[in-house]
């Protein structure tokens, strides 16, 4: 059976979109990257953790469970944007991003018994210059919360995004070509 090792709702929504019947496995892994780690190793190692965690978690129920770890960051300037902590982050995240050419880079780690892969997907996103009243609207709907630089790329702030170079499903949190890929290595028909 394939598990995803996720509490991400739009990862859910892009996994579905495989065609691929799948359980979710809630796991609790700490996203707080190391002192002088860098951002893609802080990815992967996230990644890694979650499907790890997960197999751990079905593997005695489910000795040929395939579980799919995946974590996403924002970096602007060698900095890690996580998820913002409250309205006054978020603010300063789109500020920060505002005018600006960032990464998104999203790491997918797949695991099963008898070893694991992993696949990683960088994008470029340039946001248009954003003033101080579309930033505080944007922020007041919520949105931001949740989400790897305070943004959401498949909903409103889809209005801030001037040119992305890369994968859309990737920014939104799981790349499906790369996903597809790691699950046929697996032997999950995509």
């Amino acid at each position: 059976m394939l598990y995803l090792a996720s509490q991400s709702p739009r990862r859910r929504e892009l996994l579905a979109q495989l065609g691929v019947a799948f359980k979710v496995v809630n796991v609790d892994v700490p996203e707080v990257p190391a002192e002088g780690e860098a951002p893609r190793v802080y990815v992967e190692r996230v990644a890694r953790a979650k499907a790890r965690a997960g197999l751990a978690s079905v593997s005695a129920h489910d000795p040929a469970a395939v579980l799919l770890g995946a974590d996403t960051e924002v970096v602007l300037d060698g900095q890690v944007f996580g998820k913002p902590r409250d309205a006054g982050d978020a603010a300063a995240m789109l500020r920060a991003l505002s005018g600006r050419a960032h990464a998104v880079i999203s790491v997918v780690c797949c695991v099963t018994a008898s070893g694991e892969n992993i696949a990683t997907c960088e994008s470029t996103v340039t946001f248009a210059a954003l003033d101080d009243r579309a930033t505080a609207r944007y922020v007041a709907t919520g949105e931001p919360f949740g989400k790897a630089g305070g943004y959401a790329i498949q909903g409103r702030a889809a209005a801030f995004i001037a040119h992305l170079s890369g994968s859309y499903s990737g920014v939104m949190g799981l790349p499906l070509f790369e996903t597809a890929g790691l699950l046929r290595r697996a032997g999950v028909e995509a």
